[in-house]
Order: structure tokens, then C-alpha cells, then sequence
């Protein structure tokens, strides 16, 4: 079997879809599903798999070198894969200060999983996708290394997370899901098919998404794909930004549903779906679906990524 082949992993696919009854959205006539991407895969959930399918196939077995920041979920992912299915990997951090310091908690699950990391100063790695830079940071993986991109956006990731659409086709009016890069809601827009749309719901504040979820179709469909817009309000400050006022938000959806949160992606996103549900967005009679992309980090990752962030 080959190497790529991701499937000898036992994903639970399709993900399941359970439905949930929260009173803030059946008095206005609505339900609500959570289409629980979390349960795929231990090591590699949620849009991580969707989007790293495809990639994997294209690296055929080939050592991959991707890149992200000293909490990035991304490069746990493919750490891990690189582990499970036995090829190289290779990380690119963003900050060369790292380099001498103990590895936090994530990065130390990258090493631990076989990956090599390479710190890099802030200004390199905003150059990252200029050729010359690239170049130079590929002679840092072996040779005939494959590149993913930071969070995994490409054109194969978008059309990897087509399937999270076409699972839900016909199963939903709306559905809503956080977005970092774009490539989930790219995809998961293009499977839906008609008569539904797609909320994304940024984590990241900046108004620059719209552009990178055109882009990535383009470069995936050749063009526009399904019926999808953006809310720029729930980013509650930025990336890896969590607020009291959010934090108190999910403990009571987790006190709701019993179901735990996960804080600078899917808590976003629930709070941007429950607050227009309550402004009466939605038409009585309307499926809401929210897709739950990953699950909770441990309290100490969570609180390192808001320090890293505030710093930036």
C-alpha cells in the first residue's frame, strides 16, 4: 500500500451529524446540527484531513516541508501523518527567537513525531511564497521535498474539502464554519450545491479573506463555486484572541450540549451563528448546520498562543 494512502488510517467518514436542541434557535423556528469534523481522526481532524488527502496523494510518499507558527495545528497535522504513514516531514517556523528556547507543548509533539523543525526569522517567513526565499528554505528539507502551504490552503486542499459539501447537501439551508486561510470554506462552498449557502466566520481580523477564498477557487474550480459570504464581526479581536466574554459564551454552549469547545476556531463560530440567529438572520424553517473543525486544546497551548499572538 502506498504510502499516501490515507485511508489504511480508519477515518470515520462520513463525519457525523448531531442534531442539538438550544432554545435560542428553536423559538425563532430554526434547527441546529453540528456536523462533528472533530471525530474523524485523532491525530489528524477535522479540515486537517480534508485537506491534507489530496496533498499527501500529490507527495506520493515524498518528504513534505510545510510551514506555521509555534502553536500551528497545521504542522501537528501533518507531523502526525508523517509519522502514521511513514515519510518525512519538515517544518518551517515562524520565529528564529524559538530556536533557543524549550519547545512548547505543540512543537514538542511535532518533534516527537518525527518532524524537524526550522526556525526562521519573522521577515523570512513573510516572504516565504517569494521564489528566492522559497528556494532557500527548500534546500532545508531533503531533496524532492513537497510543499504545503501554510494551513494547508491550495488548490488540492479546496477540492479535498468538497466532500465536507457533499456530505451535507441536501442536509442543510446554512451552514457555518470558521475560517483561518479559506481553503474549508472554498471547498465545503463548491460540495454544498444549490439551494444552500455557506457562512464563514473569520478568525482573523484584516478583511483580506474574501480575496483568498476567490483566489482559491479560482486556482481549484477555475472559477466561483456555490453560494457563500463572510461575517467579519466574530474574530473578537484576532487570532488566538479569546475575551472573557467568548470564554463565557462557550462554557454555556458546553453547558448546554455537554460537549466540549474548542476556543480560537469553533466557539468563533458558534458565536457568530447563535448571535444572527438571535438578530433573525435566518427564515423560520431554516437547517443550520456548524461544523466543528477540531476540539479543545489543553489550558496551557490555548493561553501560549494568545501570548504568541499578542506579541506579533
Amino acid at each position: 500500500m502506498n504510502a499516501f494512502d490515507l485511508s489504511r488510517l480508519r477515518p470515520r467518514l462520513p463525519s457525523p451529524l448531531e442534531p442539538v436542541e438550544d432554545e435560542r434557535f428553536t423559538r425563532r423556528g430554526l434547527t441546529l446540527a453540528l456536523k462533528r469534523e472533530d471525530l474523524i481522526h485523532p491525530d489528524l481532524p477535522g479540515n486537517k484531513w480534508r485537506k491534507l488527502a489530496l496533498n499527501l496523494a500529490a507527495a506520493d510518499g515524498r518528504p513534505v516541508l510545510t510551514f506555521g507558527g509555534a502553536y500551528s495545528n497545521h504542522l501537528r497535522a501533518v507531523a502526525a501523518a508523517g509519522r502514521l504513514l511513514g515519510f518525512p516531514t519538515v517544518g518551517i517556523v515562524r520565529g528564529d527567537e524559538l530556536a533557543g528556547r524549550p519547545l512548547n507543548p505543540s512543537l514538542a509533539r511535532c518533534a516527537a513525531d518525527g518532524m524537524r523543525l526550522v526556525f526562521v526569522d519573522r521577515a523570512t517567513y513573510r516572504a516565504k511564497n517569494d521564489p528566492a526565499t522559497r528556494a532557500t528554505l527548500l534546500e532545508r528539507a531533503p531533496a524532492g521535498a513537497y510543499v504545503v502551504p501554510e494551513g494547508g490552503s491550495n488548490a488540492l486542499a479546496v477540492q479535498g474539502c468538497v466532500e465536507l459539501g457533499r456530505e451535507l447537501a441536501g442536509a442543510a439551508d446554512v451552514v457555518a464554519v470558521a475560517c483561518g486561510t479559506g481553503g474549508t470554506l472554498a471547498g465545503l462552498a463548491a460540495g454544498l450545491g444549490p439551494g444552500a449557502r455557506t457562512l464563514g466566520v473569520p478568525v482573523l481580523r484584516g478583511g483580506f479573506l474574501g480575496g483568498e477564498v476567490r483566489a482559491l477557487q479560482e486556482a481549484a474550480f477555475g472559477g466561483p463555486r456555490g453560494d457563500w459570504a463572510l461575517d467579519e464581526r466574530f474574530h473578537c479581536g484576532g487570532y488566538a484572541r479569546v475575551p472573557p466574554a467568548l470564554d463565557v459564551f462557550a462554557r454555556d454552549f458546553e453547558a448546554r450540549h455537554e460537549l466540549a469547545i474548542e476556543r480560537l476556531y469553533v466557539a468563533k463560530m458558534l458565536l457568530g451563528l447563535t448571535t444572527l440567529a438571535e438578530e433573525g438572520a435566518f427564515p423560520a424553517g431554516s437547517r443550520l448546520v456548524a461544523v466543528v473543525t477540531g476540539a479543545p486544546d489543553p489550558p496551557e497551548r490555548v493561553a501560549g498562543a494568545q501570548s504568541a499572538a499578542s506579541s506579533r
